[in-house]
């Protein structure tokens, strides 16, 4: 299958992207656009313009044409960081062709210094300056742009490995009869003019240039593998992030980023808060509390970097997701819990032996429920109704869901409205939970308003989160556990309609995370009922009373305690029916 000159295109720009570590919101503020517009462009809504085409070639550095050559060459053209010379010719002793006595399939030499063409004068053993002035023809420069060597048939020609001309890995294919990477992944290192010795022991040269070297420095070289995505975004962080397991490294591999340069991202924040504060820890607080909204926001899209889809951060406004006064709501029902067990009271109130009462917290409530389905763009009407698992949003239903247990409580809340209901996606999910344990009908959803759905849209930068919490509460770091808890709170509450945070307006995804959070908290209650505890209350997204038993699973119990966002901790404990102190 060919593919179009924009598809092509479109390709390109999200292969130079996931390279250079470049959000669309940076990649919109260096072309004069809005992330919106360019989200429109890579999901095809909208074709690039040429004027838009050229802009992307002088960002990245290289020719219009090279741009629509496709990923592998303009790659291989662009200049980065913007703004930087183009990369200096890589030293004759790397580029000289191979002795023609050296069959195809051989392994090459280590790394002789082999003698440039007689055209060129020979490079004399002195400092690096001297090796990078010398001029290399262009018959004998690296073939950069070229493809792998191929048959007749237009297959790669597979060799024995040999150790890569450039970096001194091994490669198993040729390009112009000689083992290079392709695409220039690996890093070029200088010429060994004073490593003879090491040389003659089969050791492949340092990739780190001298100092004095007038050419601009080469990217750090891949640490694992000659894939773009394993490459360090910024040499700045290579020394300092945290060595990753082997289920992070894969889960954060897309981005090229490992866990610890997003976690270093939230520790320089700190450090530098506190060093302008003189260490005063409330004062840095007070002042990173502040900057939570844009650090979040910042923390977020370098989490998306690298994702397979782009969502849209500014969609259509709809009527019944805009707020129909200053302070006032729009129509969105959430499954808000403010519940007490009816029948327990009345017990009580008729004279049953008093109980006591556990009030367990549930920790960071909003961060957990950023793990939820969220539409990826703009919601579109479904006038027939239905729900599909595929697709996530708002759902009309023709009246409030009967609830007939009144031992728990009712999973979307107090409110007793008569009339249809608008129930988002969370809310939704837990009723169709409810109808396949047995405990409700199906909703029936008469219209709704969705979008292709992902339940991973914010899931690494909830991982993030949780990550940089629980470490803060091992090492007694306060100032990080509150600045931690300011970032997704005020990222669950100002995504909507919200003057303070202006990088995105997602009011869909404000309600079904606050839903979620809800929804999480009624999970809990079905627990503990199912497991003989006795739900007393539920207040909020992280109040839940029982009694009855031991919840401590340690102990026998269900829940695991502690301060993790998977455990419970004690709050409160008191004592039913209440007692009023007559004496005051």
């Amino acid at each position: 299958m060919t593919l179009s000159t924009l598809e092509t295109l479109r390709l390109t720009i999200a292969a130079i992207r996931q390279r250079t570590g470049e959000s669309q919101r940076e990649l919109a503020t260096a072309l004069d656009l809005t992330q919106d517009k360019i989200s429109r462009r890579q999901s095809g809504a909208q074709p690039w313009s040429l004027d838009e085409v050229d802009a992307l070639a002088r960002h990245w550095g290289m020719g219009p044409l090279d741009l629509l050559a496709g990923p592998t060459h303009a790659a291989q053209s662009m200049t980065w960081p913007p703004g930087t010379a183009a990369p200096a010719p890589v030293p004759a002793t790397f580029t000289a062709p191979a002795p023609a006595t050296v069959p195809a399939a051989a392994p090459a030499p280590a790394v002789p210094a082999v003698p440039a063409p007689a055209s060129v004068a020979p490079v004399a053993p002195v400092a690096a300056p001297a090796v990078v002035a010398v001029p290399v023809p262009a018959s004998t420069a690296a073939p950069v742009a070229a493809d792998y060597d191929r048959a007749p048939d237009g297959e790669v020609l597979a060799h024995p490995a040999a150790p890569c001309e450039q970096c001194g890995r091994p490669v198993t294919h040729r390009i112009g009869g000689r083992p290079l990477h392709l695409g220039g992944w690996c890093t070029p290192a200088p010429a060994p003019v004073a490593s003879a010795p090491a040389a003659e022991a089969g050791r492949a040269p340092s990739v780190a240039a001298p100092d004095s070297s007038p050419a601009a420095p080469a990217p750090p070289a891949p640490a694992i593998t000659n894939s773009p995505a394993a490459a360090p975004s910024s040499a700045v962080h290579q020394d300092t992030r945290t060595v990753p397991t082997a289920k992070s490294r894969s889960e954060y591999a897309s981005s090229g980023r490992e866990l610890g340069f997003y976690l270093d991202m939230i520790t320089t924040a700190v450090e530098q808060a506190l060093e302008e504060h003189g260490g005063d820890t409330e004062a840095a607080s007070a002042a990173l509390e502040k900057k939570a909204i844009p650090n979040g926001m910042e923390l977020f899209d370098k989490t998306r970097v690298g994702a397979a889809y782009e969502h849209t951060a500014y969609p259509e406004r709809l009527e019944f997701l805009s707020k129909k006064s200053r302070n006032g709501a729009d129509e969105i029902w959430e499954g808000r819990h403010k519940w007490e067990n009816a029948p327990l009271m009345a017990a009580l109130k008729a004279g049953a032996d008093p109980v006591t009462v556990d009030v367990l917290d549930t920790n960071a409530a909003y961060c957990s429920a950023l793990k939820t389905h969220l539409p990826i763009g703009a919601l579109q009407h479904r006038p027939d109704g239905g729900w599909d698992p595929k697709r996530s949003g708002v759902y009309l239903l023709p009246k409030r869901p009967t609830w007939e247990h009144p031992e728990l409580p009712d999973p979307i809340g107090n409110r007793h409205e008569a009339g249809p209901v608008l129930l988002d996606e969370a809310t939704v999910r837990l009723l169709i939970r409810c109808h396949k344990l047995g405990l409700a009908d199906a909703p029936h959803i008469t219209e709704a308003w969705t979008s292709g759905a992902s339940e991973g849209l914010l899931e690494k930068f909830r991982r993030v989160l949780t990550q940089a919490r629980e470490n803060a509460i091992h090492d007694g770091d306060t100032v990080t556990e509150k600045y931690v808890k300011a970032i997704y709170a005020k990222f669950a509450s100002t995504i909507g309609e919200s003057t303070y945070n202006r990088d995105i307006r997602r009011p869909d995804w404000m309600h079904i995370i606050r839903s979620q959070a809800f929804a999480n908290l009624w999970y809990k209650s079905q627990r503990a009922h199912k497991a003989g505890l006795t739900v007393v209350a539920l207040r909020g997204t992280d109040e839940l009373h029982v009694t009855g038993g031991e919840w401590r699973k340690n102990m026998g119990g269900v829940f695991e305690e502690g301060r993790l966002t998977t455990q419970l901790k004690l709050k409160d404990q008191y004592t039913l029916p209440r007692t009023r102190n007559r004496s005051a």
